[in-house]
């Protein structure tokens, strides 16, 4: 698949480097130019997939089959409303936490979602998908904690879409879960934010743990 993602930190990093294990081609865009060409020459230094990494403008949400927004979420939701029109049957992923600063909140009003303020900002004709809110961006690097793959929790309307974003998740050697409707992106969030702080309060794990689900 064709993956253009909208940014160049941690996260875009981290998803670039699971997609690129996965055999995808790979562009990143950014409002710096300079900081997406920085990345894509570290991401072919280290790459080890077939897959092929570049860097351009914000041309390259036209070829793409899944767009990531890999930055935090009121640029997320300008970009959706943005680039909403040309994204029409594209995959959109939302990978935001839309918290406060002091990490101990949620921003967005009850019942509803970061992920959701993003659809109704890019419109009916794109199919947004929550996805990787609950993954650092150390953890992604590798694609593992204590051995173990990552669970990446894959939320959206669309059943195709979620399916689409399910095989490039598995494809980079993660494991897909499905919550079902976008909805649940407010559970996600949720999720995410105690996560955050238990990083904080607990300290020592360097934004290296993980929400995963384990069953016998």
């Amino acid at each position: 698949m064709k993956i253009t993602i909208i940014g160049a930190g941690n996260m875009a990093r981290g998803i670039a480097t699971r997609a690129l294990a996965g055999g995808h081609t790979v562009t990143i865009t950014a409002k710096d130019p300079g900081k997406a060409v920085r990345l894509v020459d570290e991401l072919r230094a280290q790459a080890d997939g077939a897959g092929q990494v570049g860097a351009a403008d914000e041309s390259a949400v036209d070829q793409a089959d899944i767009v990531v927004l890999a930055v935090p979420f009121d640029a997320a939701r300008q970009l959706a409303a943005s680039y909403g029109p040309r994204l029409g049957g594209k995959v959109l992923i939302d990978i935001s936490n839309p918290v406060d600063a002091s990490l101990d909140a949620l921003v967005v009003p009850p019942r509803t979602s970061a992920a959701e303020q993003i659809a109704e900002a890019a419109g009916p004709q794109v199919r947004v998908v929550k996805a990787f809110n609950t993954t650092f961006a150390t953890t992604l690097i590798s694609g593992q904690v204590g051995g173990t793959p990552l669970d990446v929790f894959v939320a959206g309307d669309d059943q195709a879409a979620r399916k689409e974003v399910a095989d490039l998740v598995t494809s980079g050697e993660l494991n897909p879960v499905d919550v079902g409707a976008l909805k649940h992106a407010r559970q996600l969030e949720g999720f995410q934010l105690l996560h955050m702080a238990l990083q904080i309060r607990e300290g020592g794990h360097g934004w290296a743990s993980t929400i995963k689900i384990v069953a016998p």
